[in-house]
């Protein structure tokens, strides 16, 4: 389980060891992939109380969409990843369940968390665009880091490159690109531009989410065009999810024009 991975052009070089804290169950341990999906979660949780924090929401509330959203985030994930590679499990069923061996899908990750935010306030009566917002920043969180997990496996790269930073895998001298660094420095620039221009006003509940849609989706869309390893539409031919990521984009773009058209007029009628 050890994953030797170089930058020659950089002279670093690495070697892991995927397993973090061996056991005797778990798939033989806990993953360093896994340490690194946590850490995202408690860092996006983190931000995302402090931030409820500023508009008086209740602490339990955030803590319940985390405990309820996490199971949910990683079954979805796996259907989502097993749906678009059913032809792998057909055979042997029972690999479905195994999860340690890889194979879960952020889209998926997303759509169940966002499910569980979306159920769990129509129940309590709480403004479900104000925690997307919130579900946002997390997702953005959590994104940048966990990508890191990938970096350890030498997973979710790119094609061949002769660029500077074009990295290794194993004892090939064949360099790829290394998207798991470019997608976290992105969503760690998307991060920091909305935090910085939401920080004092939010603008309206939704603003936040609706700009996750536009750059997450940009960046994804890009960045699936460079990978190796996509999911596709089943014999289509289509990445599913850069056809996800165009729909986003669409989607956001639009939830943008036309809060800031609804808005403009109310100020009209109000002057």
């Amino acid at each position: 389980m050890i994953t030797k991975i170089g930058f020659p052009k950089l002279s670093l070089n690495f070697e892991f060891n995927r397993i973090a804290i061996k056991l005797p169950f778990l798939g033989g341990g806990i993953y360093w992939y896994a340490l690194f999906i946590c850490l995202g979660v408690i860092l996006g949780f983190l931000y995302v109380a402090g931030e409820d924090k500023k508009y008086k929401g209740n602490y339990d509330d955030i803590l319940n969409m985390i405990i309820y959203g996490l199971p949910a985030s990683i079954i979805c994930a796996r259907i989502y990843y097993v749906l678009f590679r059913f032809d792998e499990y057909r055979g042997h069923l029972l690999d479905i369940f195994k999860v340690w061996e890889g194979g879960i899908a952020v889209y998926g990750s997303l759509i169940g968390a966002l499910i569980v935010v979306l159920i769990y306030c129509s129940v309590k009566k709480l403004s479900i665009l104000h925690y997307f917002d919130l579900a946002a920043m997390g997702f953005l969180i959590g994104q940048a880091v966990g990508r890191w997990g990938n970096f350890v496996n030498g997973e979710a790269h790119g094609g061949v490159t002769n660029l500077p930073w074009g990295m290794t895998l194993g004892s090939s001298p064949i360099t790829y690109h290394p998207t798991f660094l470019y997608e976290s420095l992105l969503i760690l620039i998307g991060f920091s531009v909305i935090h910085l221009i939401t920080r004092k006003d939010k603008k309206y509940n939704g603003f936040r989410f609706y700009c996750y849609m536009v750059w997450y989706g940009i960046v994804r869309f890009f960045i699936e065009g460079l990978r190796t390893d996509s999911l596709y539409l089943f014999s289509t031919g289509i990445r599913v999810s850069q056809l996800l990521s165009l729909l986003l984009v669409i989607a956001g773009i639009i939830s943008l024009l036309y809060n800031a058209i609804k808005r403009k007029n109310l100020s009209k009628n109000a002057f």
